[in-house]
């Protein structure tokens, strides 16, 4: 058990050296490690200058890219930032779908043609459709299509069961609810699909260290570490993104009449953002944003590096994109989000390829987070803000400062311990806590692991573990010394007897890590995560490293006996 052969020795030098390179990063800084900090949220004259400088440094680094470049991510409770917890309505979720289903029934109705059309009025109430039939001897075949087309299978569910139910009450009259099925299942899609339009709101480039988490049915838990304008993340999440391509009517009298109060029907009444100005916009879009492909923040060049906020369709949006402004040149149209006027350009000729750009007196930051909404796409519903709490960065340094003094204090401590106690051997225990942390240190890095407060006191924690392994195989030796073995056959007894030990009690806080960090959420997470890594590596290095750091003195020394 104490002869290493070369293979085992050079992976337990790969190891120890790919952990290091892996916890390197932490000990460097950004500009030595070539990442450009981030760029500033005012567009003065002075901070973009100090930014521009400062990523011309971070490019020169000579750090090689072939080697790791990740940092250990802090926390919300270490590096500060903004933490909401929000809440979807169950009811506007409904309500909305609710909306597309009106359409859906509608269009059902309609047919094929003008010879083929089911004559009925369609009214929405709450969270049913009330339809009234012209000719009540069509309620049969109005019930038909709209099962046919309108009615789609709940997702998840079991046996193919529909969305609505469709029923006639008689006298040319249908109710179409949702069915209970129908309605949990769209409150869960809701859940999930808003946690994603959040993270890519908030996160559109995917390098931020964000979490964002389902709380209960309806509720999501956002933490943003390092921002500290949680009034800027609320404006972003606020709006629901709906984005749409509306013509807008080119009647003088009929925009005069709306002014007046009498809006043409099939029109909506809106004013354009930026220049103030009412426009007759036709309430059925020419594209949507779900036809929206990518979307950015550039500067036009042409307007002397204006900021404008620039976007493509896909395929089927472009297509009707271009036949509409084919079919409409010389009419303005609307870019319309969330019912306010973001741009109204005139179609001077037709618009093919999907490529276009909203203008205005936008900010950078105000370009970007609006780039952000519309690529995302459009919430479910609207967010509630149920709780709000900002978290200053000060304090994150302070526990940073607090947590690296007790992990030092405690090294040393746990240090002077083992070599009062264990002489020789408790220095090599000392070396492979060190080689412990370093690992530990590494694979959050190379993980993406988040630390916490709670992480860091799992640390703390795992380095009494370590500790408590190194002690159990040198409290071995050190009866088998007494009995007179020599100093190699007490070791590799000492080795022997105390791994079944070791195993057992790593093996259950093991588990008891995995059902904290399935089961806990935030900061229970974050303590399980640490200790889960700091038991597979505190494993390791008490009863590898410190092992072969004794097999070595062994071969060399060949004491006779163990000064233990």
């Amino acid at each position: 058990m104490l002869r290493f052969s070369i293979w085992k020795i050079l992976g337990i030098l790969a190891v120890l050296f790919f952990g290091f390179m892996l916890a390197l990063p932490n000990a460097l800084p950004n500009t030595f490690m070539g990442v450009a900090p981030d760029q500033p949220r005012s567009q003065s004259a002075e901070d973009l200058s100090a930014f521009q400088e400062a990523r011309n440094q971070a490019a020169e680094a000579w750090w090689p890219g072939l080697f790791p470049d990740k940092k250990v991510k802090l926390g919300l409770d270490l590096q500060g930032g903004v933490y909401l917890l929000m809440e979807l309505d169950p009811e506007e979720v409904v309500a909305n779908r609710m909306e597309i289903i009106q359409r859906d029934v509608r269009l059902a109705l309609r047919g094929a043609g003008a010879a083929d059309r089911i004559n009925a009025r369609i009214e929405r109430s709450e969270d049913q459709l009330l339809v009234t039939l012209r000719e009540t001897t069509e309620a049969q075949e109005a019930v038909r299509r709209i099962n046919r087309d309108a009615n789609a299978p709940v997702q998840g569910a079991i046996g193919g069961q529909r969305e609505l139910d469709v029923q006639s009450t008689g006298n040319g009259r249908l109710r179409v609810t949702m069915t209970a099925a129908a309605r949990e299942a769209l409150v869960q899609d809701a859940q999930r699909k808003t946690i994603e339009i959040v993270r890519r709101r908030i996160d559109p480039d995917g390098v931020s260290e964000i979490s964002v988490q389902p709380q209960g049915d309806n509720r999501i838990v956002l933490e943003s570490p390092g921002e500290a304008d949680p009034q800027r993340i609320k404006n972003i999440l606020g709006q629901a993104g709906r984005m749409t391509f509306n013509l807008v009517s080119s009647s003088q009298t009929d925009l005069e009449t709306a002014l007046a109060g009498r809006v043409r029907p099939g029109y909506n009444l809106l004013y354009d953002i930026d220049t103030g100005f009412p426009l007759l916009v036709n309430d059925t879009p020419i594209v949507t944003g779900s036809d929206i492909a990518t979307a950015a923040q550039e500067f036009d060049i042409q307007r002397g590096n204006a900021v404008i906020v620039t976007f493509r369709l896909n395929a089927a949006g472009a297509r009707r994109f271009g036949d509409a402004t084919a079919e409409n040149t010389g009419r303005q149209f609307a870019i319309v989000l969330d019912d306010r006027v973001m741009s109204a350009p005139r179609i001077n000729e037709p618009i093919f390829g999907g490529n276009v750009q909203i203008t205005g007196s936008f900010t950078i930051e105000e370009a970007q987070d609006l780039a952000a909404i519309i690529e995302a796409g459009e919430l479910p519903a609207k967010l509630q803000f149920i709780n709000e709490r900002t978290i200053s960065p000060t304090l994150g340094e302070d526990s940073i400062r607090a947590g690296t003094t007790a992990s030092i204090i405690g090294l040393i401590l746990v240090a002077f311990f083992m070599i009062f106690a264990y002489s020789r051997l408790g220095i090599y225990a000392v070396l492979s806590l060190m080689a412990n942390i370093m690992l530990i240190l590494g694979a959050l890095s190379g993980l993406g692991a988040t630390l916490t407060l709670p992480g860091i006191a799992g640390i703390i924690l795992t380095i009494g573990m370590a500790v408590d392994a190194n002690v159990l195989v040198f409290e071995r030796i050190r009866e088998e010394s007494r009995s007179g073995r020599g100093a190699m056959t007490a070791v590799q007894a000492g080795y022997e007897r105390a791994l079944s030990a070791i195993l057992d009690a790593n093996i259950t806080t093991f588990i008891a890590a995995v059902m904290l960090y399935s089961f806990g959420s935030g900061p229970v997470k974050g303590f399980a995560v640490t200790l889960a890594i700091g038991i597979l590596t505190s494993v390791f290095t008490a009863f590898v490293v410190t092992r072969w750091f004794t097999s070595l003195w062994l071969d060399r020394a060949r004491p006779k006996k163990l000064a233990i």
